[in-house]
C-alpha cells in the first residue's frame, strides 16, 4: 500500500466515517451537540410593536415643530398592556420592552425630554415614525425556521431553543470511543513505579483530546505484546464506534496490531502517511467500528489525533467545521527541513500588530511530550519545503478547543 500525503489520508478518513444516528436530549444537556432537525418558531417575537427605549410613545406629527409639550395619559411598563389610545397632544410614558399603545407611531427616549409637571412633558426633538420601536416579529415569526439542522448548539442556540420552548432536542448521537495502549514496555498509571518502564501517557493524552470534544471515552488499559491478549483487547475495542490504538503499528517483528486487526475483519485503508511526526499512522474500517492505529511515541500520537481522529469524530458528531482553524503568522526563527514529509512543528504564539508571531516550543523529538504541553499551535511545514527562513509567512493550526473551520487549511 502506498504512503499517502496528509491531505489524501484525511480525505479517506472523512469519506469513510458515518453519522452514528440521532437521539433526543434535554435542553439542559444539549450544549456542544449538533442539531439533527430544523427548529421553527412557535410565535411572533416580539408579539407586538414594543419600545426599544425608556421614554414616551407619541404621534410623530405632534413634535414636527419641537419643542412641544404633551399630556401624559398613562404609564406602560414591560408586561403591561396599554389601556388608552394616544390622541393629538398626548403621549404615554413607556418602558423598554413595553407594547406601543394605539395611536402612537414613534418613541422618544427620555434623554430627549424635560419634565414640565407630573402630567406634562416637553419633547425637545423631532423624529420620524417608528423611531425606537421594535416591530412585531422582528426577532422571529411564527412558523419560520430559526435554527437549521447541522448547527452546533452554542449558548446562543440554547437561548433560541428556550425561546421556542423546546424541552427535548433532536441531536446527532456522540460516537462511543475506546482507547487502548499496547506494549510490554508500558507502565500503567496505577502500576508500581518501575524506572525501567515507560509511563502510559498516551491513554490519558488521547483521553483529554477526546474529552475536549465533549465525549467521555473508555480506557481499555494496556495490551501486552502477546497475540492472544492483544486479540482479546482489540475484540473488546471493536464493540465501540471508534477504537484508538497507540503503539504496535510499525513493521517490527513484535508489532502485532495490524495483522491482528486484519484477522478480526478490519479492512485497513492505509498504514503509512508522509508526515513527521506520525509516519506509522494506520486507519481501518470494520463492520460497526472505525479503527485508528496511532504511533507509540506520545507526540506522534497526539499530532495524528489532531490531523485524523479529530476531523473524523467531529464529522461523526454532525459538525461541518471539522478541521482545526488555521492562521497565517510570522516565523521568528529558521526551521530546517531536509526530508519529503509534511512536518508539524509545535509552536507558541505571540500577538503582533495585526498578526501573530510563532516560535518553536523547543526540541521537536516525537517522544518529548513537553513540546505538546507548551504548544498553542502546530506550524505546517510542507513536504516540498527546503526549510523556512526567519520572517517567513507560515500556516499554523490553532490548538484551541473552539477554533474549527470547514477545510483542512492548505495543501500538505
Amino acid at each position: 500500500m502506498e504512503h499517502l500525503s496528509v491531505n489524501a489520508a484525511q480525505a479517506i478518513v472523512v469519506r469513510s466515517v458515518q453519522l452514528p444516528g440521532i437521539e433526543s436530549v434535554k435542553l439542559e444537556q444539549c450544549l456542544g451537540r449538533v442539531l439533527a432537525e430544523d427548529i421553527r418558531a412557535n410565535r411572533d417575537q416580539p408579539p407586538y410593536d414594543v419600545s426599544a427605549m425608556d421614554g414616551f410613545a407619541l404621534r410623530s406629527a405632534d413634535v414636527a415643530n419641537a419643542p412641544a409639550t404633551l399630556l401624559i395619559i398613562e404609564d406602560i411598563r414591560a408586561g403591561d398592556m396599554p389601556t388608552k389610545t394616544v390622541q393629538a397632544g398626548q403621549c404615554a410614558r413607556i418602558m423598554t420592552g413595553a407594547p406601543v399603545p394605539p395611536g402612537a407611531d414613534t418613541v422618544i427616549r427620555v434623554e430627549d425630554t424635560q419634565a414640565v409637571s407630573d402630567t406634562q412633558v416637553q419633547i425637545n426633538v423631532t423624529v420620524k415614525p417608528n423611531n425606537d420601536i421594535r416591530p412585531r416579529g422582528e426577532g422571529m415569526r411564527n412558523g419560520e425556521v430559526v435554527l437549521q439542522a447541522g448547527m452546533e448548539i452554542t449558548p446562543g442556540v440554547v437561548g433560541m431553543l428556550a425561546m421556542v420552548k423546546r424541552i427535548d432536542v433532536q441531536v446527532y448521537r456522540q460516537p462511543r470511543v475506546a482507547i487502548l495502549s499496547t506494549g510490554d514496555e508500558l507502565e500503567g498509571l496505577h502500576d508500581p513505579f518501575n524506572a525501567n518502564k515507560i509511563p502510559d501517557a498516551n491513554s490519558y493524552a488521547l483521553m483529554a483530546q477526546v474529552q475536549v470534544l465533549g465525549i467521555q471515552p473508555v480506557l481499555l488499559g494496556i495490551a501486552r505484546d502477546e497475540p492472544e491478549e492483544l486479540r482479546q483487547y482489540l475484540q473488546q475495542g471493536l464493540k465501540y464506534d471508534v477504537l484508538l490504538v497507540s503503539g504496535g503499528t510499525s513493521v517490527g517483528v513484535h508489532d502485532y496490531v495490524r495483522p491482528t486487526l486484519e484477522a478480526l475483519g478490519v479492512q485497513m485503508k492505509f498504514w503509512r502517511v508522509e508526515m513527521k511526526p506520525g509516519h506509522p499512522m494506520a486507519f481501518g474500517v470494520a463492520a460497526d467500528s472505525f479503527v485508528f492505529g496511532l504511533p507509540g511515541n506520545p507526540v506522534s500520537s497526539m499530532v495524528c489525533f489532531e490531523e485524523f481522529v479529530l476531523p473524523a469524530l467531529r464529522r461523526m458528531m454532525g459538525h461541518t467545521r471539522i478541521y482545526r482553524r488555521t492562521i497565517t503568522a510570522r516565523l521568528t526563527h529558521e526551521v530546517k527541513h531536509k526530508h519529503s514529509r509534511t512536518e508539524f512543528v509545535r509552536v507558541m504564539l505571540a500577538r503582533e500588530e495585526g498578526s501573530y508571531a510563532v516560535t518553536s516550543t523547543g526540541a521537536q523529538g516525537s517522544g518529548i511530550l513537553a513540546s505538546m504541553s507548551k504548544a498553542e499551535g502546530l506550524m505546517v511545514v510542507p513536504a516540498e519545503s527546503k526549510g523556512m527562513a526567519a520572517g517567513s509567512s507560515v500556516t499554523v493550526q490553532l490548538l484551541d478547543g473552539m477554533a474549527y473551520q470547514h477545510e483542512a487549511g492548505g495543501e500538505y
